[in-house]
């Protein structure tokens, strides 16, 4: 474990293992990714508890806030207050808009009472199926900056280096730049987080580049945070390629160096055609 530096380590902890190499085992000490139980308090009220890798979590409770649509902007925040929690766990204290957490109250106050059906822990399918924004055509992205792209989500997952264990998601500028990432080991944490710092930092052209699935939950999210183009390195789901048809997302998914399957919109893609 020498020679791992400070920020390397950030959101991991060593355990100590029994090697099996070949014919031999021994102790050794390997690094773990930590998770711990994050509850998101609006107004003083517990609204979610999430298991994440503690770090980056302001922007965590900023972009689930805006993908979830409990609030329309960063205008809707007020202060972000992150303490501890119980059992090792932090509290995310947000103070929103009066609307915006009125709101939040009249959605809970819908729930109570109703039986649950089982997605993902949300009690009633209208919640599951939240309708979705159609984006306007504002965003491309030339693919002679594909390959350099998707090299940037090694550089993101820092932590995923030293553990194996996270997924990550990065903002790549229109000139192909890497704007910044974020990585949990949950992929919709790592959206979360990535989706709050590109509001805190305002970016707004480009397109987003994730290490996982894309699943529905995930290009919901993106939708509601207005992000047009989407590479996703794992496969798609059909309720995910058909949302992003009606959103008007560009839906790029199994994405490799040398190729990738385009799904949705690829009119938002320069170069396309020649690599076709």
């Amino acid at each position: 474990m020498d020679g791992v530096k400070e920020e390397e380590a950030a959101g991991a902890r060593p355990a100590e293992i029994i090697r099996i190499a070949g014919s031999t085992s021994g102790p050794d000490t390997d690094w773990v990714a930590e998770e711990v139980p994050v509850a998101l308090v609006y107004n003083g009220i517990s609204h979610a508890v999430m298991m994440t890798t503690p770090t980056m979590l302001e922007d965590f409770a900023v972009g689930f806030s805006l993908a979830e649509g409990i609030v329309r902007s960063l205008d809707d925040i007020h202060d972000i207050e992150v303490t501890e929690g119980c059992r090792g766990g932090k509290n995310v204290n947000l103070t929103i808009a009066s609307e915006a957490f009125w709101k939040l109250k009249e959605h809970r106050r819908s729930m109570t009472g109703r039986t649950g059906c089982g997605i993902c822990g949300t009690e009633s399918l209208d919640d599951a199926m939240r309708p979705t924004p159609v984006l306007p055509f504002t965003q491309t992205f030339d693919m002679e900056h594909y390959g350099r792209a998707l090299e940037y989500l090694q550089k993101v997952e820092t932590l995923g280096a030293l553990t194996g264990s996270t997924h990550a998601a990065a903002w790549v500028h229109p000139d192909g730049s890497l704007a910044g990432g974020a990585e949990d080991v949950g992929r919709h944490v790592a959206l979360d987080k990535l989706l709050g710092l590109r509001a805190r930092r305002g970016w707004t052209d480009g397109a987003l580049v994730i290490s996982s699935r894309a699943s529905y939950e995930m290009v919901q999210k993106a939708a509601m945070c207005g992000v047009e183009i989407i590479f996703a390195v794992s496969a798609p789901t059909a309720l995910a390629i058909d949302v992003a048809k009606r959103a008007g997302i560009t839906l790029v998914a199994f994405c490799r160096r040398s190729r990738a399957n385009v799904y949705t919109h690829p009119e938002r893609l320069i170069g396309i055609g020649s690599r076709a």
